[in-house]
């Protein structure tokens, strides 16, 4: 297979629904538990433990990009920056850490259980250098990133500077071909727009800045990552040559498949329910979610707005041949108000203020 091609897909069903998912990791030290960052690691030695992770007994990798400078086809990416020679070719990467991708599934449990397999490899492979993975969705420590733009339009550079501190997961979506036909795709975005902000306050989970918790005028915050991101990057991105893939991506980085889960249902009852009324603008959409970022489900109108989605859910899902039962979680979370990041700052102040003792329980995926 050359290098930058896509690798086909096979056997598709045009009226089945598909997933996926992609999964950034931040890069620790296996002992110590500090943070590392690209002048930490090397793109060649974490590539060559990549490759040599058994795949061979995984689904297809049909629809996966072979990116350079990467070799060969597999589900693990090293994330970070690229860096071309002077002939415009991808020679290397600053990494800012690890990335699992998925092979496209045709139900939730067997994109969870790849992911999980994939999880446990991952992680089984850096321990010989000293790493381990660790699911935070903003680099605890690093503030600030700059390289030379290269090649790159000004606004794509501007987002891969800022791309470097955030790791995230996408959840993906193609729906059965009759329905995706029907969507119509500009009213789509402005329906994401409005639920997209109470969809992330259930996944917060980042409030770590600067090596402490972050701060606005003295109050603990949720998320450094939905604050830095949601001026730069969209909610979704539609892929109407990939079989319609919706790629949905302001959730946060979860150490538990339960929630993994719930993204995709959540996801799924904003693409299926064609009753929601709710709509708005990009710019409501970053308003709301820099909200969101500080407040949590306290930010305004956010809770209503989560209530509403779950309440969707819980009339469509069953529809469609999806059980709603595990979202059982988020309802909880919305009923108290209480986010992953609120857990993790009481974490930290229970462990007075020590940061790898809340980075240690972010390592597995239960």
């Amino acid at each position: 297979m050359a290098i930058g091609t896509m690798i086909p897909l096979e056997g598709w069903d045009n009226e089945a629904f598909h997933f996926g998912l992609e999964a950034e990791y931040l890069v620790v030290d296996h002992e110590t538990f500090q943070p590392m960052w690209h002048q930490d690691l090397s793109f060649q030695v974490l590539n060559t433990a990549m490759e040599s992770i058994k795949i061979d007994d995984i689904p297809p990798l049909g629809g996966m990009e072979i990116e350079p400078p990467h070799r060969i086809a597999s589900p693990y990416v090293i994330e970070g920056y690229h860096v071309a020679n002077a002939a415009g070719e991808m020679v290397d990467i600053l990494p800012k850490g690890l990335e699992i991708r998925t092979q496209v599934c045709t139900s939730i449990t067997e994109c969870l259980t790849t992911l999980k397999t994939l999880h446990t490899r991952m992680q089984e492979a850096i321990a010989p250098l000293g790493y381990t993975a660790v699911a935070l969705s903003y680099h605890p420590i690093e503030t600030e990133f700059y390289a030379d733009r290269g090649w790159r339009r000004h606004d794509f550079w501007q987002w891969a500077l800022q791309a470097m501190l955030t790791f995230g997961p996408d959840v993906n979506v193609s729906l059965p071909q009759s329905l995706g036909e029907k969507l119509d795709l500009a009213d789509l975005e402005l329906k994401i727009n409005y639920y997209a902000p109470a969809m992330a306050a259930f996944s917060l989970a980042s409030p770590f800045y600067a090596g402490d918790i972050w701060k606005v005028r003295g109050r603990l915050c949720k998320s450094f990552r939905t604050h830095r991101r949601s001026t730069y990057a969209p909610a979704v991105e539609i892929h109407p040559h990939e079989k319609l893939r919706l790629e949905f991506k302001p959730f946060e980085m979860s150490p538990k498949l339960q929630d993994f889960e719930n993204y995709f249902l959540l996801f799924l009852t904003l693409l299926l329910d064609d009753t929601l009324e709710g709509r708005a603008s990009n710019q409501m959409r970053i308003y709301d979610l820099g909200a969101v970022a500080r407040w949590g489900f306290y930010a305004e109108e956010i809770a209503p707005r989560a209530d509403e989605l779950l309440a969707s859910a819980q009339r469509v899902l069953p529809q469609w041949g999806f059980d709603p039962k595990p979202l059982s979680s988020f309802e909880k979370r919305a009923y108290f108000r209480k986010t992953p990041a609120d857990a993790m700052i009481d974490q930290y102040a229970d462990a007075d203020r020590n940061l790898a003792a809340v980075l240690r329980t972010r390592t597995e995926l239960t």
